[in-house]
Formats: structure tokens, sequence, C-alpha cells
């Protein structure tokens, strides 16, 4: 196949299928979206039974932009029969895995959608991007790369990765026999705590012993009070992105558990849990070690001995188990295909990349085309940009930029909390 276009994606998640649902209403615009997979699928090895989305439903592919668009999860809820019955839960919080299905009825609806088909390779050329994927090449003005993230191991652990030391990743596609172990669960948010309540369950069998290890100094509950929330809103990601690289660092740090935090019934339901577990003198020995750093890990007989330091008193610690469980998060990467186009970036003194307002990644000689990241400037737009929370948003601004117009009304709504210094001759003129 060769043909020339005007987007194109590379790779399908939940971030350019958002771009592809919101495209789907511009026929004026030809897009392409490439993914390497043969179906969608959203992190299928973490859809424990009972696990809800941190996010509201209204925080779909297309609702906050275009909400009477055929894309939304409410559309879905009613072509599938269940708009009364859902809305007799009154909750806003949904099951990940019918978000899940919510996502892959959208995928299967999209024709610009193309699965099976590995984008091997992104060159700049005169008038934009040629891609060479499995199926021939697509000339393409503009680029988004939204190849998602990538299990983030510690360093201490690569050399050990195999069937007893494992990213969680892709668990529930494990064929796992965990009765009679020792356990240690690594990682002290969401998918750590919904893997420690698995374990406890004994969806793999009843274990002997379970270490909790976090270097969290506790287990923390995820922040969603109503004014943290306005930190996933779009005044306050253009806020974020005019501070300097210092000033954005502090305040990732100080937000972590706007975005990184535990659902509170999640954080009760295995308190009560342990409880019962001690009350009753039954069941596996559970500790439950915050505040530890994990420093190293090694063989010891069949299995590890994870060495810690205690960061409340200072103290060594060694945790023995015979499986270690990494719930230790995602981390960004740039996709192979883009190798050529690496020299062109612009990074800071870091390293880090430069992304701009519109999602653009800065190079240093632009081209005809823009090339475009999502879920790749957390350290630029803030927590919000790994989150699902504004990428329908996100993905309004992209499309704007490739119209060339205000097709998306992306700057309508009024901010509640006014972030910024009113500027000083706005303030004197007061």
């Amino acid at each position: 196949m060769n043909d020339e276009i005007d987007l194109a994606g590379v790779g399908v998640g939940p971030f350019n299928l958002s771009i592809a649902a919101l495209a789907d209403e511009l026929p004026e615009l030809r897009t392409r979206f490439f993914e390497k997979r043969e179906r969608f699928a959203w992190h299928p090895g973490l859809m424990f039974r009972g696990s809800r989305m941190q996010t509201s439903f209204l925080k779909d592919l297309v609702t906050a932009v275009s909400p009477t668009s055929q894309h939304s999860f409410v559309n879905y809820l009613v072509q599938h029969g269940r708009f009364h019955a859902f809305l007799a839960q009154e909750s806003s919080a949904v099951e990940r895995v019918e978000f899940a299905d919510y996502l892959g009825w959208v995928a299967s609806r999209l024709s610009s959608l193309r699965f099976g088909v590995e984008v091997r390779d992104v060159a700049a050329v005169p008038g934009g991007f040629e891609l060479r994927h499995d199926t021939g090449r697509t000339r393409a003005r503009h680029v988004v790369l939204g190849t998602g993230r990538i299990p983030a191991v510690p360093e201490c652990a690569r050399a050990h990765l195999g069937p007893n030391c494992f990213h969680a990743i892709d668990i529930l596609a494990r064929p796992l026999d965990l009765k009679g172990s020792r356990v240690a669960v690594v990682g002290g948010g969401q998918t750590g705590a919904e893997v420690v309540l698995e374990l406890l369950r004994g969806s793999w069998g009843e274990v002997a012993e379970l270490s909790w290890v976090s270097r969290r100094l506790n287990f923390e509950p995820l922040d969603e009070s109503p004014f943290t929330n306005h930190l996933f809103t779009p005044g306050f990601v253009a806020a974020f992105h005019e501070l300097d690289r210092p000033r954005r660092q502090s305040l990732l740090a100080r937000h972590k558990l706007a975005g990184d935090g535990i659902s509170l019934s999640t954080l009760r339901e295995l308190h009560d849990r342990v409880y019962q577990l001690g009350a009753l003198r039954s069941g596996p020995r559970v500790e439950l070690l915050p505040g530890r750093e994990l420093l190293s890990l090694s063989p010891r007989g069949a299995g590890f001995e994870l060495h810690t330091r205690n960061n409340l008193d200072g103290e060594h610690e060694a945790v023995p188990a015979d499986t270690v469980i990494l719930c230790t998060g995602l981390r960004e990467h740039l996709p192979p295909c883009i190798e050529s186009l690496l020299p062109e970036l612009e990074r800071d003194e870091h390293g880090g990349l430069q992304v701009d307002n519109n999602f653009e990644l800065r190079r240093r000689r632009p081209g005809d085309g823009r090339l475009y990241i999502v879920n790749g400037g957390r350290t630029t737009h803030g927590i919000a940009e790994s989150q699902l929370s504004l990428m329908a948003w996100r993905s309004a601004v992209i499309l704007n930029d490739v119209l060339g117009r205000r097709r998306f009304a992306v700057e309508q709504e009024r901010e509640l909390v006014r972030w910024r210094a009113r500027p000083r001759e706005d303030a004197r003129s007061r």
C-alpha cells in the first residue's frame, strides 16, 4: 500500500484512538493509524475483577470537546441497551473492563485504523514524512506518536527477570501457581495494591508469606478532592507549560498523589482483609513494608533476597521471596521507528524532550510537517499528560493544529481557579 494522507498515527492506544475518533468527524482530513497488534487491547494483563477507573466516564475519547459524537461512552451504553441500568448504579467510576470494552467498540467502528501493521521507519521527506510499514509506504503531512509507555524495571532487577521475577503489566496472562510461596510485591501504587489484593484472595493459590514493599512512606490514597481535580484542566496545563523546568519538576513531585495514589475503596478492602487475616490467625503471613527503598536484588537458593533501606529509621533490611512481582510503573519511551529523527529532536539540559503547547515535538531543523506526541510530555505539561482525563481535549488541540483552524472549541471553558498572576497593567487598572 502506497498512499498520501494528512495525518498518520503510530500506535493505537486510547490516546491515538481518541484522535482517530474525533478525526472521524472531519471528512476533509485523511488519516491512518497503524498498530502492530492484531486487535485493540488496553492493558489486558491488568483487568482485575471489580477494579474501577479512577476517572469519570465523561472523560472518554470525545465528550469533552464533542459531546454529540457517536463515539461517546454514553452512546456506547445506549447502543448496548445499558443506559438506564448504568444510571441506576449512581457511580461515575466504571469498571475498567467495561471501559476497555467501550474502547474496543469504538476501535471496531473506525475505518482509519490498521491493525497488524507495524511501522518500521519514519523519515522526514519534502512535504512531511514517509512511513515504511508492513504493507508498504505512506506519505503523511504530519505524524502523531502514540505508542504508549513501557514497564519501568528497577536496574537491580533486570538481570533476574523471568518466570519468578517479572513486571505486573501482563500478570493475568501468566500461568501462575503461587500456592505455598513467599511473594514480594514491589510498588505502592494502584497496581501494587490490586496485585496484593488478588494474592490475598488466593487468585493464584494461597501464598505462605506476602511482603508488600513500597518506597512511599505509607500506602497513600489518590487525592480526588475537588480543587485537586482542577490540576486536570486545560487552564492548569497551560500555566504549567509556561514554567521553568525546576518549578515544573517540583510541582510534579508535589502532585504525585493526584494521579498516582490508591483508590480509597481498594485501600479499605485491603485493610479489612489484612485485619481479618491477623484477627483470625489464618491465611498467609502478611508484612506491610512502606518507606523501603529497594537497593538490590540477589539470588538466594531457588528464590531471591531483596535488600532494602528503611527511610523511616535508616536501617537496612532483607526480605526473602520465592517470587518477586514488580509493580513499579511505566516509563515514557520513543519508538524505534523514529530513530532517524532522534538527532533532530530538541532536548533540555537533562535530556528531556521539548514538547510545545500544541503537543508538537520541537525539532532543531523544522521540516514541512509536524511531529506530535501523546503521553510523552509529563515534564512539560504536568501529571495530566499520562492520564485519560484530558485526552479528548489534547486530541482536539492536535487536530486544530493539523487543520490550521479552530474546529473544536478547546479554550472556551471558564476556569474556576486563576493559576497565573494577573498582568501588572491589568492589576493597576483594577
